[in-house]
């Protein structure tokens, strides 16, 4: 079996102000889903993250990373990966390996559908009949939303949660001891403030955190100052979570042989697909940090991925599930799957069919097409 050809589809959808942070809305949803083909009739499909130029990211894909790839054997995927990596010399990271992780995630959907089996069951799956999931996020709006973001959370029986805050110091604790107050004692929460504070603030705000009872501290500053999240983790009696920035396991090594982080948070849309995504964890499990994936504004092959890599990764902890509405993640599967509907018991179900476990609804693609 050989890949015979790999088709890009630039797909960006409006969302408006629905998940707010401390960096603001962005305003629109933007990926690249990958369809890889083979002479054997098998197609797989992937997804990038792509946020701001989803175009770029398809003509990366289609004139300069497929033609590397055409004739290769699927099962090659170790080389196939390398092959990609070494498009350019440099530094790994960035959109390079954001467009790697489509294809790599394709090239696994292939190989599951080939020997019949869910992906899980390939990277030798942890017997886990559920995924733990917490709901992302509570926004970073007024009082008032938040509040009935907090309630329609509970409703929906999640017993996790994940609060965006942002500066003032002030203003991030006052939201912080609001939504403890309305979810109660017995929810963990957890708290993202998208990098906003420099390492003094985010001192105070994880102290204040820690009194409230707080699990994590997200990416309490830029993802790049490793020493200063050494710093804070030496000084806060909570975990700070991150890694949704690293696209390599080399470039997510300082981060955690330092040991600067308590829970790691790759983005299988982002961090070279399954491939790669699974060395981070188990890098990560090497050392005893548990891995979170981090979905974010990603769509719904992302999420597919994710939850495969949930079932096996043996330091898994807890699953992002989204809960403001995305047609990208929503609506691109003939069955949708990871969603907050199909949360019982705080975890969601598994894929259950071969690769991936999902089929792409092609009217949705061509509707949310970038042209």
């Amino acid at each position: 079996m050989r890949v015979t050809g790999v088709k890009a589809y630039p797909l960006s959808v409006p969302v408006g102000d629905l998940q707010r942070t401390s960096q603001g809305s962005f305003g629109t949803i933007s990926i690249v889903v990958v369809v890889v083909e083979t002479d054997a009739g098998v197609v797989g499909v992937g997804e990038a993250l792509a946020r701001f130029g989803p175009t770029a990211y398809a003509e990366l894909i289609e004139t300069l990373l497929a033609p590397k790839i055409v004739g290769m054997d699927p099962f090659a995927v170790e080389a196939i990966w390398q092959r990609l990596f070494r498009t350019f010399s440099g530094r790994s990271g960035g959109m390079l390996i954001e467009a790697i992780s489509a294809i790599d995630i394709a090239i696994w959907d292939i190989l599951g559908k080939v020997q019949d089996r869910p992906i899980y069951e390939l990277l030798g799956h942890m017997g886990r009949e559920g995924i733990r999931a917490y709901a992302s996020s509570i926004p970073w709006t007024d009082d008032a939303n938040a509040t009935k973001v907090v309630e329609d959370c509970l409703a929906d029986g999640f017993r996790e949660m994940k609060v965006k805050i942002g500066a003032p110091v002030e203003a991030s604790l006052a939201r912080a001891r609001l939504v403890r107050e309305v979810a109660g004692p017995d929810i963990r929460l957890m708290a993202d403030s998208n990098w906003i504070f420099d390492v003094d603030d985010a001192l105070e705000v994880g102290k204040g955190l820690a009194e409230l009872g707080y699990f994590w501290f997200e990416e309490p500053i830029v993802p790049e100052d490793i020493e200063g999240y050494r710093w804070l983790r030496d000084r806060l009696p909570l975990r700070l979570a991150a890694g949704e920035s690293e696209h390599t396991a080399i470039g997510a090594a300082p981060l955690l042989t330092a040991r600067a982080v308590g829970v790691v948070q790759p983005d299988v849309a982002r961090s070279g697909g399954i491939s790669e995504t699974r060395k981070i964890a188990n890098l990560a499990a090497a050392l005893h940090i548990p891995y979170a994936p981090h979905v974010g504004a990603s769509g719904a092959i992302c999420v597919a991925a994710s939850l495969h890599l949930a079932a096996a990764m043996p330091n898994f902890l807890t699953y992002e599930c989204m809960i403001f509405p995305n047609p990208l993640r929503d609506t691109l599967l003939k069955e949708p799957i990871g969603g907050k509907e199909t949360l019982k018991d705080g975890a969601l179900p598994l894929p259950r069919g071969p690769g991936l476990g999902v089929e792409l609804d092609m009217a949705e693609v061509e509707r949310w097409r970038v042209r």
